[in-house]
Order: C-alpha cells, then structure tokens, then sequence
C-alpha cells in the first residue's frame, strides 16, 4: 500500500475542485487531487460543456432550415441533414481538449493527481483504490468537492430507453419521439435541442409553470419559443412511469395518457453527491441533504471544507469555482470570506436566460420600496440584425437611493451579458452609473443601459 502526506488533499476535480488545488499549488501548498474519472467533473465531462457543444449544433441546424425555407435575408440552401454521430465525436474532442488543458495545469502547478475513488478513514485520512492498487493519504486539510448527480425518480429507474441528462449527451440518432419529465433547465435546453434537430418533444412538468425557478414574464419568451417548434407542454402533469409505447402521465384534470415516447429523459432536479466517499466516518453537520458549511467554506469539523454543489444551492459551476480559489487562498494562509453580492444564473434555452441578484418579487419580499422597468430586445437595433427580437433587460432598483439590486434578461444571445450585470452589482451601482456608462453601439449591451434609462423615467428609443 502506497501512503502519502500532503498539507491540502482535495476530494473530487470538477470545477470547484480542480480550481481550489490550481491556487493552492500556485500559492505553495503541497496539494493532491483524488478524482474518479477524467478531471473537470460533471460540468466538464458529461454537463455544461457538452450540452453547449449540442444546443450549438441544434442552434445551427435550426438556422440551416430557416434558410432552406425561404429566409427572408437572402440566404438560400438545400434542405439539411443531421449526423449526430460526428456531432457526438465533435463535443467528445472538445471535452477531451478541456480535461487535457485542466491535467496540464495541474501537473504545470505541482499538483498531485491521483485517478481512483477516494473513502475517508477518517477526518485527515481517506483510502483510495486505483486500477492498481491502495493508496492512502493523509492530509492537513481537506476540501470535499464530490458534486452532485441526478436524481432519479423510484418509478423510472435509468436504464434503457429511460435517460438521464448524461446519456441523452450520447444518442446516435435524435429520437423520434423525446418525452422530458421536468421542465427546469436542463429538461428545456435538452429538449429544445432535440427539437430542433427534429424530435418530436413533451415536457411533463408537475407544477403549474415550465422554468419555475423564474418569474413568468422571463420564461413568456420561452414558452412561445416551445410552441413554435412544436413542443407539447403538459403543465401540473405527473409522470407515472415506463408504459409499452411510451411514457404514462396523469394530466392536471387527472385523466391518465400514454405519450408516444423512445426515450424518456428524466431531469427532475439533482442532489448532492454524499454517498459512497465515507461521510459516515466523519462527524459533519448537515443542512438538509448536503454539507453545512460557514462564510469560509468551513465544515463543523476543524481543518475539513466543502465547496461546489455538495453544499448545496445554488449548485452552479462558477459559485464552485469561486469558492475552491476562496479556500485554497485561506489555507495558504490569506484572510478571504464569502461576500459575493450576486451569482448570476443562466438558461441555455432559446432564447436564454439570465437572472443575477433579486428579482421584483424577491426584493419586495425583502422589504424593499422598489422601482423596476425593462427595455424590450425589438428596440434594439442590434437585436433586430440578428433576428432576436424576443425578450428584454429588465433592472430592480431601491427607490430611495436608485440602487441596483437585481438584473435580469431573456433573449438571444443574453448569457454574455452576465459579467456585465454582475459586475454592477459586485460594484455596488446605481441607475445613474449603469445609464451614465457609454454602451457601444451597435450592441445588445446598450438595452442594458436603456432598461437603467427607463427605470430612471427617460428612455431613449422607446
């Protein structure tokens, strides 16, 4: 059995994880990182990044028929065709470009890398069984970063044509029948994709709402978008499992329907990965179903952190991300607490959503005395250009003194605006700074500003 020592051990390479030991061994810290699989976890390997890669490729087969149609701006082309295999094989390089880059990196910053899953023993010490053999490390601290996974539902158990997000990444062919249960965002951006691609898609959806994690006026955009590919919508709908030909619902008036189906993708949520790593060894608070942590990513017990999507919502990539370089920076001896005003959060559907601080709901809850407005994208010149006239920025502000709590935007193309509404909000902005900003022209961004005009009660170009 092959023992070693390190000052950090981190469990888990996925974003937050390969990022906390990138920074610990650019500050020093004799670091080892234990990961099951390739480096860059679900979000590089089966999740944010190929999902892109395939809602890019519906995205430009989806133009490829407007143009065969007789698109109004003068492009003309042949009827297209879809070869998901090469589209498979395209995002698998992509990914393996990505965890390469990521293993470099490592390696480039003296990180141990140790392939294997890992099991504590204790709070300093975990057992990891590699292809090989044993190995065990002993560590100073420790930073727990195994993730999360899907949730599956006890009435449809994966396997067989019953997929989860994972899978439907590695279809041969687009089904020709898709039923999505769940209509959060990875249900709607996987189940646009494929419409897109020419799939006949369902959404089952248990409550009243498709994205409910949003208001209605954001995913109205969405909706429509849905209808006009022909998307079936059932709304406070139950799955009730696998039927010979499809998927057994009961519909809100609680008939019971079969839907044709060949591949049921389930994407009702995930959980916190918390089993098979020896959490019972440790003496951890918990808060629900996933790790409590302080300010500082601290666990209840001394010298054991947890980052990334075991801690809980919201289980975003960039929140792990930015957490690993807050811990790696505390260990290697720097004063860093979590103080991030805003995370923003983004849908990859058609078109996109992007949320970042309150929205009007969240801040009267608060108790604040709000002004809201937005700016609709078909004022936009730039918008108009690229044929993405659907959807707004909108801004919440504090009456009194005109402080920016929350943006919002739905539209093509939006999610690049993200570091723009964060920023604001990390800066601590006004109206006044936002509307006073020069915003180039032409751009989506100038909506931005004209959203902040409007609130303020002199927009320009409406």
């Amino acid at each position: 059995m092959t023992k070693h020592t390190c000052k950090l051990l981190v469990i888990g390479a996925g974003p937050g994880g390969y990022v906390a030991a990138i920074r610990a061994g650019q500050l020093g810290v004799d670091t080892i990182i234990v990961e099951a699989k390739a480096p860059g976890g679900t979000c590089l390997n089966v999740g944010c990044i190929p999902s892109k890669a395939f809602i890019h490729v519906a995205d430009e087969f989806e133009k490829a028929n407007h143009f065969a149609n007789s698109s109004p701006i003068g492009i003309e082309v042949k009827k297209p065709e879809i070869d998901l295999k090469k589209t498979v094989a395209w995002k698998d390089g992509i990914v393996k470009r990505l965890t390469g880059g990521v293993g470099m990196l490592l390696k480039k910053n003296k990180v141990k890398s140790i392939e294997g899953w890992a099991r504590f023993l204790d709070g300093k010490t975990v057992e990891v069984e590699t292809a090989n053999a044993t190995e065990t490390i002993h560590a100073e601290n420790v930073i727990i970063a195994t993730g999360s996974k899907s949730v599956e539902l006890p009435f449809l158990p994966f396997g067989g044509d019953v997929i989860s997000s994972t899978e439907a990444l590695e279809l041969e062919t687009p089904p020709k029948n898709l039923a999505v249960v769940g209509a959060g965002y990875i249900g709607l951006e996987l189940g646009i994709a494929y419409a897109k691609m020419g799939s006949k898609v369902t959404v089952v959806e248990a409550l009243d709402r498709i994205l409910p994690l949003y208001d209605k006026e954001m995913t109205r955009p969405v909706a429509k978008k849905l209808k006009s590919l022909g998307v079936a919508t059932y709304l406070g709908a139950k799955a009730k499992g696998k039927a010979a030909k499809g998927l057994e619902i009961e519909t809100s008036d609680g008939k019971t329907e079969t839907i044709e189906a060949d591949k049921i993708l389930v994407t009702v949520g995930r959980k916190p990965l918390t089993e098979g790593w020896g959490l019972e060894e440790l003496s951890l608070d918990m808060n629900g179903n996933h790790i409590a942590i302080d300010d500082q990513c601290r666990t209840s017990m001394r010298g054991v952190y947890a980052i990334g999507d075991v801690t809980g919502e919201p289980m975003l990539a960039h929140r792990a991300m930015a957490q690993g370089e807050m811990v790696a920076e505390i260990i290697a001896g720097k004063n860093r607490t979590w103080d991030k005003a805003a995370i923003a959060a983004i849908c990859f559907t058609d078109p996109e959503i992007v949320s970042a601080g309150l929205s009007p709901d969240e801040a009267k809850d608060a108790g604040h005395d709000i002004i809201t407005q937005s700016f609709p994208f078909s004022a936009n010149g730039r918008a108009m250009t690229m044929e993405a006239e659907d959807g707004f920025v909108r801004i919440v502000a504090r009456k009194d003194n005109h402080l920016v709590l929350g943006i919002q935007a739905v539209g093509g193309g939006v999610a690049e605006l993200s570091a723009a509404f964060g920023l604001a909000l990390e800066m601590g902005a006004t109206l006044e700074d936002i509307a006073g900003t020069i915003h180039a022209h032409p751009t989506q961004g100038e909506a931005f500003q004209e959203a902040a005009l409007r609130t303020l009660g002199h927009a320009l170009h409406i």
